[in-house]
Formats: C-alpha cells, sequence, structure tokens
C-alpha cells in the first residue's frame, strides 16, 4: 500500500505499476502467441504500428515557414471627391468586374462647375474668333498701307492673349469632367468585396474609405528564413503548405520575392510566397504552416522514428529472416513536415523496420508481426 504523498506523486505511481503490469501482460501474450523457438526463446510479437517499409519516394527538405494567407491583390477604395453618398451597388461578398460601379457621390457642385468651364471655353473659343478675323483684315490693311505695322502687332498681341485664355479654359473644363467622374466610384480590378465601410446618405471627405475588394484567384504569404538557412531559398522555390481549416489537404506555392535586407534585429529575411487558390477555397486570415522544398530527389525513404541517431552513428532495427538485425545507415535529407528521412545506405527498398520503442528488441531476437496481438498489447495498455 502506498501512503501519503502529493497527489501527482500518486498519480505517477499508479502510471508505473500500469505500465509495468501491461508489460508483463505483453510478454505473457508473446509467450502465448507460439511460434517457431529460435535458440530457446520465443519470438517477439510486434503491431503493425511497430514496422515500416523502405520505400522509394520524393523526398523535400527546406526551411519551416509560417505566416497568414492574404489575397495578393487587394485595395481599399478611397473616396477622390468629398460629398454625400447617394446610392451603394455592392455588399460585402460580392462579385464585381473591373470598372463595375460599386456606389455614386452627390455630384451636383462637380456639375455645376463643369458647366461654368464649359461656359468658359466657349467665350474664350468666341474672343480667339474675333481677334483671328481682326488679325487677318489688319494684315490686308497694312499690306494696302492703310494702317501702320504697330496697329498690326497689337492686334496679333490681343489674339495671342485670346488664344491663351482659351487653353486655360480648355484645361479647367477637363479638370472639372475628371472630377465629375471622381464621384462615380467603381472597381480597380475584378474581384469580390470584402468590406464596405459606407452607406447612402454618409458624407465622405477626399480619402475616405468607401470599400474593399480583393482578388482571391491567388494568395500570399509573407513569412521569415533565418540567415543561415537563405542559401536554400531561391525564388520559384515550391512551398508546401498546410492551411488552418483544411487539415487534411496539401496546398503548394512559391517562392516570388526575397527581400534583399535581413532584419537587423532578427537577422531574419522575408519572403513572399504566392499560392494559387483552386476553386477559391482559401481566404484571407488563414494561418498557414509549411517548408521550402529546396531540395526534392526520389530515393529510399523511411520514418525518421526508424533510425536511432544516440549513437556515434546512426541505425536502424530490421527484420531479416525473422530476426532482428541491426544495420548502420546514411543519413540523407530530412522532410520534418513528412517527419522522413532519406537512407543512402545501410538497408535497400522493401526492407521491414522496427519503429519507435520496438527498436530497442535485441539483435538476433526472433520478431513477428501480429497485428491481433498488437491490439491486444493496446487494450491492456489502456
Amino acid at each position: 500500500m502506498i501512503m501519503g504523498g502529493s497527489g501527482r506523486e500518486r498519480r505517477s505511481t499508479r502510471r508505473a505499476i500500469a505500465v509495468s503490469l501491461g508489460a508483463a501482460a505483453l510478454l505473457a501474450a508473446c509467450n502465448r502467441g507460439g511460434g517457431p523457438p529460435s535458440t530457446g526463446t520465443n519470438a517477439m510479437v510486434v503491431g503493425p504500428e511497430n514496422i515500416a517499409i523502405v520505400t522509394a519516394k520524393q523526398i523535400r527538405s527546406g526551411p519551416a515557414i509560417s505566416g497568414t494567407l492574404q489575397p495578393e491583390e487587394q485595395a481599399t477604395v478611397r473616396a477622390e471627391v468629398g460629398g454625400a453618398i447617394l446610392q451603394t451597388y455592392a455588399e460585402q461578398g460580392d462579385q464585381v468586374r473591373k470598372g463595375e460601379v460599386l456606389a455614386r457621390i452627390d455630384d451636383t457642385a462637380l456639375r455645376a462647375a463643369e458647366l461654368s468651364a464649359r461656359a468658359a471655353v466657349t467665350t474664350a473659343q468666341n474672343t480667339v474668333d474675333v481677334d483671328k478675323r481682326e488679325v487677318d483684315r489688319n494684315d490686308v490693311l497694312l499690306k494696302a498701307g492703310a494702317i501702320a505695322e504697330r496697329d498690326l502687332e497689337l492686334v496679333r498681341n490681343q489674339y495671342s492673349a485670346a488664344l491663351a485664355q482659351l487653353a486655360n479654359a480648355k484645361a479647367v473644363l477637363a479638370n472639372a469632367q475628371k472630377q465629375l467622374t471622381k464621384a462615380t466610384v467603381v472597381a480597380p480590378f475584378s474581384g469580390v468585396v470584402s468590406a464596405r465601410q459606407v452607406s447612402a446618405g454618409d458624407v465622405v471627405q477626399p480619402g475616405g474609405a468607401l470599400y474593399t475588394v480583393v482578388n482571391p484567384a491567388t494568395m500570399r504569404l509573407e513569412a521569415s528564413v533565418p540567415a543561415e538557412q537563405l542559401s536554400a531559398v531561391h525564388r520559384g522555390a515550391p512551398v508546401d503548405f498546410t492551411v488552418s481549416g483544411y487539415p487534411n489537404r496539401a496546398f503548394t506555392g512559391h517562392v516570388t520575392q526575397i527581400n534583399p535586407v535581413a532584419d537587423p534585429a532578427t537577422r531574419q529575411v522575408r519572403i513572399i510566397v504566392s499560392l494559387p487558390n483552386v476553386n477559391g477555397v482559401l481566404v484571407g486570415g488563414l494561418f498557414a504552416d509549411g517548408h521550402v522544398s529546396s531540395d526534392i530527389r526520389t530515393a529510399p525513404v523511411a520514418p525518421i522514428a526508424a533510425v536511432d541517431e544516440t549513437g556515434i552513428s546512426p541505425f536502424v532495427t530490421e527484420i531479416k529472416n525473422g530476426l532482428a538485425r541491426r544495420a548502420n545507415v546514411t543519413l540523407g535529407i530530412r522532410d520534418a513536415a513528412a517527419e522522413t528521412v532519406e537512407i543512402r545506405s545501410g538497408v535497400q527498398i522493401g526492407d521491414t523496420l522496427l519503429v519507435g520503442a520496438a527498436r530497442g528488441i535485441t539483435e538476433k531476437t526472433p520478431v513477428r508481426v501480429n497485428a491481433i496481438a498488437a491490439d491486444t498489447a493496446a487494450s491492456v495498455q489502456r
């Protein structure tokens, strides 16, 4: 009987006793499982979850990155003229085309300014026409000797001044017409309205936010890479992602930009990854976790859990002819996301390896894979 001690100590003791009883039950199950004895020792029975097959598959390695997805193309549409909002035509979530009208601002004052500018152009044009005829008439009189050269020069100066006034009036009219078009707010590109900041009747000032429009066809991720891993990153490098909300789906993007200057505080370099948004399933604000695939190859691959790296050289425990056999291996690149490692030498494709705690089985011990016994052992331990 265990007396005294804290609740945590009592729980730890009970777990230790449970594990011991589970191990004893597992050994008993192994002995009952039969199997041909070898050198007087019954075979160790392992479940299929304790083995892995060396397979030839594609493996990728590179620095891990994470961040929040944002639409690659987005814009806040702002008022370019002041006035009251007469009407809005788009709501949050609506798809819009480039140039489609989003809202209209009261343009009464702008129309008055445009009419005034148009009238000024007409007046200036009439003055130019009159002065041009006067120049032509005085030119004829000068040739006939009826007037002096000075009189003709005076008329020509008046004509030049009229031309300048006409040019100024036309510039004022063009500006008034441009301001008038700004009262009609349009979408800057095709996309989806993500926010509407105004309603009919609101009075806005130049620069006030009206709408936010995004193009969800392509998402982007801004992330940081440690300076020491920058050599593994280059433009166009594929990036494998998992995205919150889609735990069983894999997404692939590509590095599009690399900041030429490292952050002086963290010594990390900002990169931008472009991610195609197939079928528009991704939305801005989701958290993405992935890694840059800087090195990609097809090679013999095994789970990292099958390799023991605690000693001088890494080794695996494989099953050869029904016996546990230790084999030193040479490792290559690692895929941290898939938790796999390249095996360059020591084992061959198709070899069966023991995984996790099963790696501790003594060399030359008979080993048998039995799914039923594995399930029984798991039940005993639970």
